[in-house]
């Protein structure tokens, strides 16, 4: 059915684990099938399914090296400062920098 699309599928073999990761937490898929698609442009689109899974919560928020240097920018501050205030705005770019520019 996916040929008819356009789509080509493909089973990605000898997958251990797949990592999912976002600014708070890690989502580890264990033994996973692993499947890509690709159709005729650039785009891959890869589906995982999994019985097994972990949600691990990060002791320490990531963000985006773009994401600090903006607010370093914008609020003319250091990448320390620019880090705590993102993470205090769960990660709200506009409210970290509106909290470091009007914090005096």
């Amino acid at each position: 059915m996916m040929d008819k699309m356009g789509l080509n599928v493909k089973k990605v073999d000898d997958v251990r684990e797949v990592v999912i990761r976002t600014d708070r937490k890690e989502i580890v898929v264990s033994s996973p099938e692993v499947a890509e698609m690709g159709g005729g442009d650039d785009a891959v689109i890869y589906t995982v399914t999994g019985k097994d899974f972990e949600e691990r919560e990060l002791d320490a928020p990531t963000f985006r090296d773009e994401d600090v240097e903006l607010v370093c920018m914008q609020a003319g501050v250091e990448k320390g400062r620019a880090t705590d205030a993102l993470a205090e705005s769960d990660g709200d770019i506009a409210k970290a920098i509106l909290m470091l520019s009007t914090s005096g």
